[in-house]
């Protein structure tokens, strides 16, 4: 018998959807939306976070100016309670992902044995 293994992936974006992993980050990530003061200081982490991520995949140097700039910003995206929230919300979720992934390599695991990456 033959299945369908998108049928599966959507059934499984459904139940993610309805886990309270993704409530509490959905509903965490719309109130920082909804503070002009943390959705600015968060947007600020995340452009900052893209740029260096960009020079690192480009094999760019990062000045000491823009790791001192990082550095700031993470300190207070970190003292910042809504946006810190999120971000253990994030840590949350991905984690749950990482466990999902692991249960669906496991069959190829099994044939070759354990993968790196």
């Amino acid at each position: 018998m033959s299945v369908n293994l998108f049928d599966y992936a959507y059934d499984l974006e459904k139940a993610l959807r309805k886990s309270n992993e993704y409530g509490q980050l959905k509903s965490l990530y719309e109130q920082v939306n909804a503070d002009s003061e943390a959705r600015t200081l968060f947007t600020q982490f995340r452009d900052i976070q893209m740029q260096l991520q960009e020079k690192q995949m480009m094999g760019q140097d990062i000045s000491e100016e823009e790791v001192q700039n990082a550095q700031n910003t993470v300190q207070q995206v970190q003292q910042h309670p809504l946006i810190s929230q999120l971000m253990e919300a994030e840590q949350r979720m991905s984690m749950a992902i990482a466990e999902l992934n692991k249960i669906i390599m496991k069959p190829l695991e099994e044939l070759y044995g354990p993968m790196n990456g």
